[in-house]
């Protein structure tokens, strides 16, 4: 009698289904933590804003709408939109509009800065800010909503 060598189609079937299983518990772990990832984004560039807003502060005594003036620029790839004034940078704001919710301004004694950016594939955008006080707000979360 010849003797078959290889899988009957009933083991694979079992291998694929099994591959199917991981990957599904995979794939939506991966795409949290790549959210979470670009969310450490906006948390840094926020205070990288907040410490040259001080700084401007400090030489001029007045806190900027300008982020060309606090001479800040995202390095790097940028999900989020960053604003502190009528000024954009980051993400395009065409492909990242400004939500409602964002109302980045400064004046002779405070400033608010924003970052908002859509960072999974749903439409809710997350939206951060941060004040003269060094208070950073999550405003609307995109990972959990």
């Amino acid at each position: 009698m010849k003797k078959d060598n290889g899988f009957t189609l009933i083991e694979l079937m079992i291998v694929v289904a099994i591959i199917a299983i991981l990957a599904a518990i995979a794939i939506p772990n991966f795409l949290s933590f790549v959210s979470q990832t670009r969310r450490s984004e906006v948390k840094s560039n926020l205070e990288a804003i907040y410490k040259a807003e001080l700084s401007y502060f400090g030489e001029k005594d007045v806190y900027s709408s300008s982020l060309v003036e606090i001479r800040w620029v995202p390095v790097g790839v940028a999900h989020y939109t960053y604003s502190v004034g009528t000024e954009y940078f980051g993400k395009d704001n065409n492909v990242n509009p400004k939500p409602a919710s964002a109302t980045p301004a400064a004046n002779d004694n405070s400033f608010t800065a924003y970052g908002w950016g859509n960072i999974d594939t749903d439409d809710t955008v997350d939206v951060w800010h941060i004040d003269q006080l060094k208070i950073m707000v999550n405003d609307v979360d995109d990972i959990t909503s």
